[in-house]
């Protein structure tokens, strides 16, 4: 399935230490009127794959939009000219938006993807599980039914069906994250995985908060 996919790079005057969810609390309020930026409608929250999300990476803050996610960067871009975020403000000097379709469907061969931001793999029931496992092999084994599971949920919510067996080979690290001020366990590192996914796509928990963003890895048979 080709998806039509923006990514907004907001070049700002000095490098951003925030958190996401200050750049997403920003980007929402400046601009309430469109729900998929902050993932509120009138009788909750919106529950799905998110079509807009927020990225900051090496202190370069950046939006990715999907489909109808897409259309809403284009029109807001232009209304960016600065980031407040808590008691920091930080002048956007230049933007860069970038379009393309993108395909995201299962393959043939096996793809390679390194996590730009940690993998939130676990939710409250899996991580008792994961805790309680001894043997690493099984810790890894148990991690790639997750990872799947991601695909599938993302797959799910973009109207993609699946019809292919994935298959996923892991190298990941825990790592240490916060999110809300409340620590939790993430994962860094990389996979392959018989499936294209766009780059800066997010996979697992709180994707719309930058987590589990995703960058292929060119190998060299593949350039």
């Amino acid at each position: 399935m080709m998806l039509d996919t923006a990514v907004l790079i907001l070049n700002t005057d000095r490098p951003v230490k925030e958190p996401v969810a200050k750049l997403r609390g920003f980007i929402g309020n400046q601009f309430p009127d469109y729900s998929l930026l902050h993932h509120h409608v009138e009788d909750g929250y919106l529950c799905t794959y998110p079509k807009v999300q927020y990225k900051i990476i090496e202190g370069t803050p950046f939006m990715v939009g999907i489909d109808e996610g897409a259309k809403v960067l284009k029109e807001i871009s232009g209304g960016i000219k600065q980031l407040e975020l808590g008691n920091s403000v930080y002048k956007v000097s230049s933007k860069q938006i970038n379009e393309r379709e993108a395909e995201v469907v299962p393959q043939r061969v096996m793809y390679n993807y390194r996590f730009l931001t940690p993998w939130f793999a676990l939710n409250q029931k899996n991580y008792s599980k994961f805790m309680e496992m001894k043997d690493w092999r099984e810790k890894k084994l148990f991690l790639n039914n997750i990872l799947i599971g991601n695909l599938l949920s993302m797959c799910k919510g973009l109207g993609i069906i699946v019809n292919t067996r994935l298959n996923v080979h892991s190298h990941l690290n825990e790592e240490k994250i916060e999110f809300k001020n409340i620590p939790f366990i993430g994962f860094s590192g990389e996979f392959t995985v018989n499936f294209r996914i766009p780059d800066f796509f997010g996979i697992g928990k709180n994707v719309s908060h930058g987590f589990g963003t995703v960058k292929e890895i060119k190998l060299n048979s593949q350039r």
